[in-house]
């Protein structure tokens, strides 16, 4: 089945492309949700005529992409969990919870756009994650993952040491 794309469809093509798919994939996907025509003499005319149109939408949709990727330059997520002797996780920090700590630090994003490739972040560390706001723009964020009770840690060595001190002075 031929098609018109009406936008970029990543492995597919580009707007205004005709390309040839599987008629349930056309027919039942790329038609409905309106990201294709079928490719017929007179959609391939009004497509023509509506060109200009959806480029210009495109490149609205780029430039506001763009605009939230520079935004998101240079962030720092922190997130605390909780974790064994060994830095492993009790769970995990999944694409959910990263773009959770993103909208209530007021950068509004949607999980479907957090590419975690290597799966959810099981490990306290820092990790680099991207994000895919629009098929161009891609934003890179840090994300640190400490352990909820680190802080703790910290103060049960400061007894200890206190403790052998006075130890020490008592003898």
């Amino acid at each position: 089945m031929q098609i018109i794309l009406l936008q970029r469809i990543v492995n597919l093509g580009k707007l205004g492309e005709t390309v040839d798919v599987k008629p349930g994939y056309g027919r039942n996907f790329l038609i409905p949700l309106g990201k294709a025509l079928p490719a017929t003499k007179a959609n391939i005319e009004k497509f023509e005529a509506r060109r200009a149109e959806l480029e210009a939408e495109e490149a609205k949709e780029v430039a506001i992409a763009q605009e939230r990727a520079d935004a998101l330059t240079d962030v720092n997520v922190i997130m605390r969990a909780k974790s064994g002797d060994e830095g492993k996780l009790f769970g995990s920090i999944g694409t959910r919870d990263i773009a959770e700590a993103l909208t209530n630090s007021g950068l509004e994003v949607d999980r479907a756009e957090i590419k975690l490739p290597e799966g959810t972040l099981r490990q306290i560390g820092e990790y680099n994650v991207d994000i895919q706001l629009h098929h161009d723009v891609t934003a890179s964020i840090l994300v640190t993952i400490l352990s909820e009770d680190g802080d703790n840690e910290d103060s049960a060595e400061e007894d200890e040491a206190q403790d052998e001190n006075e130890n020490y002075s008592e003898e």
